[in-house]
């Protein structure tokens, strides 16, 4: 009697087989966008491939799409059970598809017929995890938000929180982004929108959900990648600590962090918010820039971004927003008197 692979559901899988490699069928093009953490991508089609199948399916019909799709893999069957060997060499394996169809049925099974022991679809496939995701944004958590104007060291004081074992989530770590015109510099290629909100569930799932949260105060924009709606929302509603510390303070932080890096990137950066910097005050910074003047770079860009972080601050429940007035960018020292500060209005 022929076997057939066992389903089980996305929740089912992060309860018990999350130790399992895991291969994704679908398309490069699918993958890239968005995928499981963890999930290795042995495609059935190519992205060209899968678009003939679609059309035809579309166009004409169900069973000339299989037929075409049947052609396509054939010469490709060794080579799937080659690679998914590599992936699993116990011969235990899970295998999805974009909604737990054709795809991964057709794989699954192919698996089973030539010595893999034990196969596990999943039920909804990538689009039952993907609604899994952002359910789970629509919880309540408990949130502390740090926030402050650009050059505050608000990133340097969560990585504090984190080591002194506070529960932190670093969102501008995940989008690999600063957020600000500047903030793409050395921090490496964007997430798409999908795989951030993804990245971003991997690490808040592992958090003690009932305990505190801190995170940093940001646009529902990190660059090119958006905070969940569900998620924002809960950021501008629940407690706020605003850093307001001098600017030119501010501004020799931002020296420190940002002088050693290429002039060019820093120019293309600078004419990036020439409209609303200004035509002339754009010519300025440029001009300190060439001079290696970066102090009154940053003073010039910080003017700008200062009217811009206050706009967004008043999106804010203001009564949950508390201004903590510093003297210094010292990390170390700040998240001492953060934490001082909240002891007592806490204790009150």
């Amino acid at each position: 009697m022929e076997r057939s692979p066992d389903k089980i559901t996305i929740a089912t899988y992060y309860q018990k087989y999350a130790m399992l490699p895991i291969i994704d069928v679908r398309s490069p093009g699918e993958f890239k966008k968005g995928h499981i953490p963890g999930s290795n991508n042995i495609p059935l089609f190519t992205d060209e491939e899968r678009a003939k199948v679609g059309t035809a399916y579309t166009r004409q019909s169900k069973e000339i799409a299989m037929n075409i799709g049947f052609k396509i893999v054939k010469p490709k069957l060794q080579h799937f059970i080659n690679e998914s060997k590599k992936i699993a060499p116990t011969g235990k394996v899970i295998v999805h598809c974009w909604r737990g169809g054709m795809r991964s049925a057709a794989f699954a099974q192919h698996l089973l017929d030539h010595g893999f022991s034990e196969v596990y679809k999943i039920d909804g496939g990538y689009k039952s995890f993907r609604k899994l995701v952002l359910q789970f944004f629509e919880q309540e958590f408990q949130l502390t938000i740090i926030g402050g104007y650009t050059g505050s060291g608000k990133t340097k004081i969560l990585e504090t929180l984190c080591k002194n074992n506070f529960q932190v989530v670093d969102l501008e770590g995940i989008a690999h982004h600063r957020g600000s015109a500047f903030g793409g510099i050395k921090m490496g290629k964007q997430p798409t929108v999908e795989q951030f909100e993804i990245n971003l569930f991997e690490t808040m799932r592992h958090l003690d959900l009932s305990l505190e949260i801190w995170m940093e105060d940001e646009s529902h924009n990190i660059g090119a990648v958006v905070i969940p709606i569900a998620l924002f929302s809960q950021m501008k509603a629940q407690t706020t600590y605003f850093l307001n510390i001098p600017r030119k303070e501010r501004a020799r932080y931002l020296v420190e962090e940002y002088a050693d890096l290429d002039k060019e990137e820093l120019a293309y950066s600078i004419n990036r918010i020439k409209k609303r910097l200004g035509f002339d005050q754009t010519k300025i910074a440029l001009k300190y820039l060439k001079q290696d003047d970066f102090f009154n770079v940053a003073m010039m860009t910080l003017e700008y971004y200062d009217k811009f972080y206050l706009r967004g601050l008043s999106r804010h429940d203001q009564a949950n927003v508390h201004e903590l007035n510093l003297a210094t960018t010292s990390h170390v020292e700040n998240t001492k008197t953060i934490l001082n500060i909240i002891k007592d209005k806490r204790n009150d």
